[in-house]
């Protein structure tokens, strides 16, 4: 099994949102191994975002993303982290698919209501910034034998 970290941005949090969004994942078949609610502050999130240190959109990013409060989560299921991407959608609303949640729910690619790992690399690096292994919960589901062909 595939984990993957999600965040529900600002703007969704402060929308609304993150029932709906917890919804679509679960609603995929995956599952949820750990969540919490928290407000990140300035040095987690130069850290989670330093990849982008440099670039025009850095300090904006680090403001945005210290706004307010943010849900953070692990999922967990075969191909989570490409399952997590496709029903985020692209990283611009405007050009995302119908269906997914930024095209749905976004219309600026600032304001683009969730950050899912990009890949495995990503998402191992991301996992522990936010959680440690005791807060993240192994279980199975018995609706997993009708979700995952193992």
């Amino acid at each position: 099994m595939e984990r993957t970290l999600v965040i529900i941005k600002p703007d969704a949090v402060q929308r609304g949102l993150i029932g709906e969004i917890v919804a679509r994942f679960e609603r995929r078949g995956l599952r949820i191994v750990a969540l919490k609610l928290i407000h990140i502050d300035e040095a987690l999130a130069r850290r989670h975002y330093a990849v982008h240190e440099g670039k025009s959109f850095y300090e904006p990013l680090v403001h945005y993303i210290t706004s307010s409060p943010v849900a953070v989560m692990v999922l967990e299921g075969n191909k989570a982290i490409e399952i997590v991407r496709r029903t985020m959608g692209a990283t611009n609303p405007v050009e995302a698919a119908p269906g997914t949640i930024r095209a749905d729910f976004g219309l600026e690619i600032g304001r683009n209501l969730v950050h899912g790992s990009d890949g495995a690399e990503t998402a191992a690096f991301e996992i522990p910034l936010f959680f440690t292994e005791a807060e993240i919960l192994a279980y199975g589901r018995d609706t997993d034998r009708w979700i995952f062909e193992k």
